[in-house]
């Protein structure tokens, strides 16, 4: 098969330049035999043809070449020509019906038509299938004749020779009419037992809404019979005139969008379309109702009718309009359009607004045709004559269907079926505008608020009407639609949007606080009620307001929003909006301004930003030092130097109130230092100074703290700025200790002294230790204030006795004028005896070094007789040459050398300066030069200088330790392994 345009059959003219809706092309199919087509049908893209031979086409469409060839059972001269063909919307059953009033049945999966024994010499002119699609029987269908009558038949196919098709046949009913010339059936609601019938004759168009019979046993009975038995139809008739007209019955195909499940949808509701002598008549196939006796009359009500007069007419050759129009041959139904056969004449009529958007000349003059035919399920549309297949191509059916609803006031309609933007945009705006004068403004506001309607006269017509809870709504709307990028846009909106939140939150807090509100009745009247439903509405809409903060914090400017909430006085949201931006520094401001401390703090207990701490720590210290000294040890990465002030201003205002134990300053650079290991000199000088300051006389801290630093051999503190805090505040031990520190033992004893601490003073003059010159000086100070402040020279000669330097001479001098001696006689007595002694052990000293300085005259006289034995064969120890054949000198380490040998090794060791005093020796010494004395001199002080000691065994040998044994000079051989 394929689709060619059909020549001379193009679409009418199309302002907007768009691909027209209706296009006609011819289908041009390869038979197996000459066509001569009396009937067909086509569903679920199946096409059967009936031949007036008496045979039947059936081929599906996306298969063409693949063609079912079937013959009836009986020859045409006996069952008569086939007049109608009748299938179900799946393409699984055909009931063929002839002009002798023989029926047939086929099913899909067969090739044998079987004939219908119950329907024998019934003209079938319509059927109405049953509404569930069926597959293996028919289930329960109603068949309209051409006599009137209405049956119900259930038709399942068998093998059996002698078994019939249909299960039973049953008249139902007869509207009395003439021919049946269409039926339709469907389900009302999602129960099956309520269904619907539509009967169509040439005058009469029925409507039967109702309950039916059971449906458990399928076959088992009628299912219509108490439809039509108890229920009272709607009918539509129209004028009978003398000149008969074709009539037919259409319904529209499923919709492409409907879901199959949604039976109650607008999408899935159908439309009718009944062509009578009066024209079309279309209308919606409404699937409920209050009352279903009443779903006709509205259908009927709501139905319009298109009269032949309004389709174009068809012309003359030469133009003109005919003076007799003939009437519409057939009429299909698209999803939203009316196909009319006119004398083979297209016209597609738009079914909602009576516009005709198609009209076109399909086929030739005088040529018949078999009608205009639809397939439901595939949403297709075909013509057909007796020897040529057209078919109705739909492009873009629904594209003007939104602009139709929208001036019909659809609006929903409308929005459903807009496509493009700016269709939906034009939509939008005008539905809006509908429901701001329905007064429908929530509506409205969500509506407007995805238009690109102007957006000041939006917000005008809600604010000239008093509606802020829309015009917030609107406002919501908008800010979620509006570009990422336009930054100032989505700020100014959002700053107006926390305005009307605030307005609208104090409007409800108003409200409740008079505990009434003002309401308006059905009925006009005003009354008084509780505020209990605004009590409910006031945490919805704070809940409202922080959602939109959280979702919108990038769009909010924050010094704008904390104006706008603080200009409304509205604590909470005020502190909600600064927690969720992060902004814990207004957060911590505001509560501090307000002398909040506890809600400061449970603030801060959040933060790990040091800078917060640092700000914040001078005020919080002074009203709740406990809980921020706990926080501030629980922060690793603070600089305890930067919060110095805030330890001092602390001391300050609450240091003298509190005990040193109590003292949170000195708490904390504790930490500090014992845990933190800080080594910073301004947080030791600060403690140092906390501890000297405070009011308290006991320096155990101060003192505890200088020891443990000096037990640890470090000092991190400036030892001058201590001594001078100490002494300023009368810290007598402490100062001493840093006196001590700084080893001023003399300072120390004088400050100790000056304070009458005398204890103390005496323990700093042991403290030189091996010093005792100093430690004498140290204690005659200590003695001199003892003996001063002593009420008994003997209690303070006993006090004394602690230094064992100081004599009773050293004190003498100290003791007042008028002492009387028998009060320290004793000491006189013990001195003068200690005294003898010492005498006593210099003279046995003077008489053992008498002796030992006879004994060492003695020993130098023996030096001058004493002597060595040289050995015939003793050699020289550097040349190895006979001792005896030159001058030589032997040592007591029995060690000799040739003169000249000695003299070339001292030369080598000795330093430059004498070995230049010797070379000058020898040169004088060989000339001959010096004569007598002089030369003896001369000789005596070379020996000294050469033979002065052994070169092996004295000094210089040691000069030799890092020589080589084997020198450059040396041969190497000799040492060779």
């Amino acid at each position: 098969m394929s689709l060619d345009p059909a020549s001379g059959y193009a679409a009418g003219g199309n302002d907007d330049g768009q691909i027209p809706i209706f296009d006609v092309q011819k289908v041009q199919l390869q038979f197996p035999i000459s066509a001569d087509f009396v009937a067909a049908q086509v569903a679920n893209n199946v096409l059967v043809l009936a031949l007036s031979t008496g045979r039947i086409l059936r081929f599906d469409l996306d298969n063409p070449e693949d063609i079912d060839d079937i013959d009836l059972p009986k020859r045409p001269a006996e069952i008569g020509l086939i007049r109608r063909l009748f299938l179900d919307p799946s393409a699984s059953h055909l009931i063929i019906s002839t002009t002798l009033g023989e029926n047939f049945y086929l099913h899909t999966q067969s090739r044998q038509p079987k004939a219908l024994a119950g329907l024998k010499g019934v003209q079938v002119e319509s059927i109405a299938w049953s509404p569930s699609q069926p597959t293996a029987s028919t289930r329960e269908i109603l068949v309209g004749a051409a006599d009137g009558n209405i049956y119900e038949t259930f038709i399942e196919p068998t093998s059996e020779f002698y078994r019939r098709q249909e299960k039973y046949v049953r008249n139902l009913y007869n509207p009395q009419d003439g021919a049946v010339i269409g039926i339709y059936a469907d389900v009302l609601s999602t129960r099956p037992e309520t269904r619907r019938v539509m009967i169509a004759t040439a005058h009469k168009l029925l409507h039967f809404a109702g309950r039916t019979g059971r449906q458990g046993s399928e076959g088992s009975g009628s299912v219509y019979a108490k439809l039509f038995e108890s229920e009272t139809p709607a009918v539509h008739e129209v004028d009978r005139t003398g000149v008969a007209v074709p009539a037919s019955l259409a319904v529209s195909p499923d919709s492409p969008e409907a879901s199959a499940s949604a039976v109650d949808s607008e999408d899935a509701q159908r439309a009718f379309a009944w062509l009578s002598a009066q024209g079309i008549l279309s209308g919606e196939l409404l699937t409920s109702a209050p009352d279903p006796a009443v779903l006709g009359r509205q259908i009927f009500r709501e139905s319009k009718l298109l009269p032949q007069s309004k389709l174009p007419p068809l012309q003359t050759s030469g133009g003109r309009p005919r003076t007799q129009q003939p009437p519409i041959a057939s009429a299909i139904l698209t999803q939203f359009h009316i196909l009319a056969l006119v004398e083979g004449r297209i016209t597609g009529v738009n079914r909602l607004d009576e516009s005709v958007v198609y009209n076109q000349q399909v086929l030739e003059p005088g040529t018949g045709s078999l009608g205009l035919f639809a397939d439901h399920q595939k949403n297709t549309y075909w013509l057909f004559t007796a020897n040529e297949i057209f078919e109705v191509v739909v492009t873009d059916e629904a594209r003007d269907v939104w602009r139709i609803m929208l001036k019909q006031g659809r609006y929903e309609a409308a929005q459903r079926y807009a496509k493009t933007t700016d269709q939906k945009d034009a939509v939008a705006s005008m539905t809006g505008d509908h429901l701001i004068s329905s007064g429908q403004y929530g509506e409205a506001a969500v509506v407007l608020g995805k238009s690109t309607k102007a957006f000041e006269d939006v917000a005008l017509s809600f604010i000239d009407k008093g509606e802020h809870d829309a015009l917030r709504k609107y406002l919501l709307v908008k800010l979620s639609n509006l570009s990422k990028k336009a930054v100032m846009q989505r700020t100014m909106v959002a700053a107006w949007l926390i305005e009307l939140f605030m307005a609208k939150l104090n409007q409800l807090d108003d409200t409740i606080s008079t505990k009434a509100e003002l309401t308006t009745n059905a009925d006009g009247g005003r009354t008084t009620a509780s505020a209990a439903e605004t009590q409910k509405q006031l945490p919805a809409m704070r809940k409202e307001f922080q959602d939109f903060c959280a979702r919108n914090k990038a769009d909010l400017d924050a010094k704008t929003v904390y104006e706008i909430i603080s200009a409304h006085g509205r604590e909470e949201e005020l502190l909600f909006y600064a927690n969720v931006i992060d902004d814990y520094n207004y957060v911590l401001s505001y509560w501090v301004q307000r002398e909040r401390w506890q809600e400061a703090m449970n603030v801060l207990k959040k933060q790990t930003s040091a800078e917060m701490f640092y700000k914040y720590s001078t005020v919080l210290m002074a009203h709740v030092a406990v809980e921020l000294t706990e926080v501030l040890m629980r922060q690793p990465n603070l600089d305890a130097k930067k919060l110095i002030p805030a330890l001092l201003n602390y001391n300050k205002v609450l240091g003298d109130s509190v005990s040193l134990s109590q003292n949170q300053a000195i708490r904390y650079l504790l930490f500090c230092i014992n845990h933190a290991h800080s080594t910073e000199p301004a947080v030791h000088n600060t403690l140092l100074s906390l501890y000297a300051s405070h009011r308290s006389k006991d320096e155990t801290a101060l003192l505890s703290y200088l020891e443990t630093q000096s037990q640890s051999h470090e000092q991190n503190y400036d030892a001058d700025f201590a001594l001078r805090l100490c002494i300023a505040h009368q810290r007598v031990q402490s100062a001493v200790h840093v006196y001590c520190t700084m080893q001023q033992y003399a300072s120390a004893v004088d400050l100790a002294l000056k304070h009458n601490h005398v204890d103390l003073a005496a323990t700093v003059a042991d403290r030189p230790g091996n010093d005792e010159a100093l430690r004498k000086k140290l204690w005659l100070k200590v003695a001199k204030k003892v003996i001063g402040q002593a009420k008994g020279i003997k209690a303070a000669i006993e006090f004394l006795k602690r230094c064992d330097l100081l004599h009773i001479e050293d004190l003498i001098p100290f003791f007042p004028d008028f002492v009387v001696i028998d009060d320290f006689k004793e000491e006189i007595c013990a001195a003068l005896e200690e005294y003898s002694r010492q005498i006593e052990g210099l003279k046995r000293e003077m008489d053992e070094s008498a002796s030992t300085a006879a004994h060492i005259k003695d020993d130098i006289q023996a030096l001058d007789t004493r002597y060595a034995i040289v050995e015939p064969g003793e050699r020289c120890w550097k040349c190895r040459l006979p001792l005896l054949m030159r001058q030589f000198f032997v040592f007591p380490c029995q060690h000799s050398f040739h003169a000249d040998c000695l003299g070339e090794m001292v030369l080598a060791r000795i330093a430059v300066g004498r070995q230049k005093r010797v070379r000058e020796l020898q040169r004088e010494i060989g000339r001959g030069v010096a004569l007598g004395r002089k030369r003896e001199g001369m000789v005596r002080e070379l020996d000294g200088l050469v033979a002065g000691g052994c070169v092996l065994c004295d000094e210089l040998a040691v000069r030799m330790v890092d020589l080589p044994f084997v020198t450059d000079k040396d041969d190497r051989d000799e040492w060779a392994v």
